[in-house]
């Protein structure tokens, strides 16, 4: 959707949520990094994510989502301009973006990644709007009155006309804040390094694995799974032998402690 124009130049709806969700999550991590050796490192850090968010989403997209598409069109995988990201792989290669950074400032990244949590599910539910005004992450017909009918333009409408979608883009945002606020309340708890980041991906992983049922974008794999719903899957596993492994790691280490 073109909100409005500047000689030639077009400012798209999609653009301009994203562009808003990207400061405020950066806003919000600023907040949260207040008081800690982490704040100065916040705005250097932006670079890093959204670099490694770009080839990630861009890597996802293509061979996880559209490889039927781009393996018969291999000139068009670095086309970005024309589109075609995917949010999962803008995470990790986001992740590993800063994994990087971490490395080469000699800080931790479990520690940084904890501030991060909150802000980027934040980041996540603001851009689902974009997602909305685009009309695209759109959810598969309802076979009822009840449901998003997108105009003519959009993506959705070129798979689906007119029919009424399930909202799947909408309530993942929804259920985005949600796991805002759940992290937020976790913040103050004593937690072991790395779990407040690693509640982050289970919270979203079955977000998005649930929300997945309801999509009507995605080729179905395994299972009858969406790509998503395996990274989903994936995502949690890790997460959750990780957190275990955190939290095993940090009662062995008190338990040390007490016996010195």
């Amino acid at each position: 959707m073109v909100l409005f124009e500047i000689g030639d130049f077009s400012i798209r709806s999609y653009g301009l949520i994203v562009g808003l969700a990207i400061l405020l999550a950066i806003g919000v991590a600023y907040y949260l990094a207040k008081g800690t050796i982490y704040q100065k490192h916040i705005i250097d850090l932006v670079f890093y994510i959204i670099i490694g968010g770009i080839i990630g989403a861009r890597i996802w997209h293509v061979f996880f989502f559209q490889w039927a598409y781009y393996s018969k069109n291999l000139s068009e995988i670095f086309s970005i301009w024309n589109g075609g990201i995917a949010i999962q792989g803008g995470l990790i290669g986001g992740f590993a973006g800063a994994f990087i950074y971490t490395r080469i400032k000699k800080i931790s990244f479990w520690e940084l990644a904890d501030i991060l949590a909150p802000a980027i599910i934040l980041g996540q539910a603001v851009g689902r709007i974009a997602c909305f005004l685009n009309g695209d992450a759109f959810g598969a017909p309802t076979n009822s009155g009840f449901g998003i009918v997108y105009p003519a333009g959009t993506i959705a409408y070129e798979r689906y006309g007119s029919e009424p979608l399930w909202p799947a883009e909408v309530w993942e945002g929804q259920l985005d804040l949600i796991g805002f606020g759940i992290l937020m309340g976790m913040k103050n708890l004593k937690l072991p390094k790395g779990v407040l980041f690693l509640s982050y991906n289970l919270i979203y992983a079955v977000i998005r694995f649930s929300m997945e049922f309801m999509r009507g974008d995605s080729p179905r794999y395994a299972l009858q799974w969406t790509a998503g719903q395996w990274t989903s899957a994936s995502i949690f596993a890790i997460a959750f032998v990780l957190m275990v492994y955190f939290v095993v790691r940090k009662n062995d280490d008190t338990e040390l402690l007490i016996r010195s």
